[in-house]
């Protein structure tokens, strides 16, 4: 029994260090690459010379992260005039994203990060087997490096807090 407990502990201990701690402002945003709802792959090499955010959002369909996608989605052209681009990242399959980006006519493409190696590099995941991803926006800048965190993000007021802080950085 106490080898066991050993063994659990020790399996435990090795999923918390892969995850990354959330990054800071200034620090450069790590290369990634991810499937989009549509079938498509969106990646960060693509995207170099832009800004964007990045919603990481627990699961599709559910009352915060729909309406925080409202959010996103209502207040579309103000960032497309500010040159923001949005994405939305969960470990839901790309079925599952494209019913949501339909149901709530998001303009932007829903990822999903199926096997958390995005999620846990940037602390958006406790673990490799964690089940939902951290509630925890970034906005990236145009050199590839994090602008700004939103690791206590209000599902309601994100888009404004986020179109705030880019119009008066």
């Amino acid at each position: 029994m106490t080898l066991l407990i050993a063994m659990i502990l020790a399996a435990f201990a090795a999923s918390a260090a892969e995850a990354a701690p959330p990054l800071k402002p200034g620090d450069p945003f790590p290369s990634w690459s991810l499937p989009a709802q549509d079938g498509s792959r969106v990646d960060s090499a693509t995207l170099r010379g832009r800004t964007y955010l990045l919603w990481f959002y627990p699961k599709a369909m559910t009352p915060g992260c729909t309406t925080e996608g409202r959010g996103l989605r209502d207040r579309w052209v103000d960032f497309q005039k500010l040159g923001v681009e949005i994405f939305g990242v969960s470990f839901d399959p790309p079925a599952v994203n494209e019913e949501f980006r339909n149901r709530e006519q998001f303009p932007f493409p829903l990822l999903s990060d199926s096997d958390r190696s995005l999620a846990l590099a940037v602390g958006a995941a406790e673990s490799p087997t964690a089940t939902v991803p951290r509630r925890i926006s970034y906005l990236i800048g145009s050199d590839g490096k994090v602008r700004r965190v939103y690791d206590a993000v209000v599902p309601a007021s994100h888009a404004g807090d986020v179109l705030g802080d880019l119009v008066s950085p």
